[in-house]
């Protein structure tokens, strides 16, 4: 993988996304040689962030190597500067390219013009280092990835497409329920699918959340209103009634169930007080496996040999 992009989840293969989480599970376990030591990644962020701009700069120092920080108000990719020449002027100084950006197209100029890896640390239509970290908990909590049923509560956004596709690529079983309005693209649907026939998983979409969590061993949902879409908000919030994860919803999964959720939630929309605070809930250990799986992901791509 050393030299690649990641731009999607499916730019990786089921061997190189199970290299990935065992990799991951070693360095969190043993922790990590400096294979990046004397190498800089470059964070260019349009959006704010707390876990992947926090996880990506402890990651690199903890791989022996530096981070850079770069806002959209100092950088103005697409304003101030031309993407392209920001991918070539990058090139020449950092081994790296971390982006956070609003839409895939920028990421896809990033890369077509830039001669370091570039990763993808959200865009509009994909966010694949969660579903790395995602699928890492998964592993963690249940001992394996095929044939675990991850139901998804919620919006077809960002976080869900890379999760279906990721648990394709595992051979997972993912269900989403979501409004009609607000499913996953067929392409998602299509790729996710192709994906887990191969690998002997299933893909479902329904529109009932109590139908998506019967049997479910995993129980996961995300914001209904993500940012960039807050002049949807009320259509967002009356669309999504009945879509919330609460005590009831969860004693529909299987006893042993967990509750994953991305962050930042908003508590009282589509989660309750109780289920994130409660015995099942694996959020903070999710979000701390950002980290595992970015240096994975990382050394990967940035290392001169793993």
């Amino acid at each position: 993988m050393r030299g690649r992009d990641l731009l999607s989840i499916r730019d990786l293969s089921p061997d190189e996304l199970d290299m990935l989480i065992r990799t991951a599970l070693s360095m969190k376990r043993d922790g990590s040689p400096p294979l990046l030591a004397g190498k800089t990644a470059a964070l260019v962020f349009e959006k704010p962030s707390l876990r992947t701009r926090v996880s990506f700069e402890v990651g690199m120092k903890q791989l022996g190597g530096t981070a850079i920080y770069l806002s959209q108000s100092e950088v103005g990719l697409g304003q101030r500067e031309p993407v392209a020449d920001v991918a070539r002027v990058l090139s020449r100084y950092v081994s790296g390219i971390v982006a956070r950006t609003y839409e895939q197209e920028t990421l896809t100029s990033l890369a077509a013009a830039a001669d370091v890896p570039v990763i993808n640390a959200l865009s509009d239509d994909e966010h694949p280092c969660q579903a790395l970290a995602d699928l890492l908990t998964v592993r963690e909590k249940k001992g394996k990835l095929a044939g675990v049923r991850i139901a998804f509560i919620g919006d077809g956004n960002n976080v869900s497409a890379s999760l279906a596709i990721a648990s394709g690529l595992a051979g997972a079983e993912f269900v989403i329920a979501s409004p009609p309005e607000y499913s996953l693209t067929p392409d998602v649907v299509e790729t996710a699918r192709d994906w887990a026939r191969r690998a002997g998983g299933a893909i479902e979409t329904v529109v009932s959340p109590e139908d998506a969590v019967q049997g479910a061993d995993v129980v996961y949902t995300d914001v209904w209103t993500s940012m960039g879409q807050e002049a949807e908000r009320r259509q967002r919030m009356e669309a999504f009634q009945g879509y919330q994860v609460d005590a009831h919803l969860m004693s529909l999964a299987k006893p042993d169930a967990i509750f994953m959720h991305d962050l930042p939630a908003h508590r009282g929309e589509e989660i309750t007080d109780e289920v994130i605070e409660g015995a099942q809930s694996v959020v903070f250990q999710q979000a701390e496996n950002r980290l595992h799986a970015q240096k994975a992901l990382l050394a990967a791509l940035m290392a001169d040999e793993l």
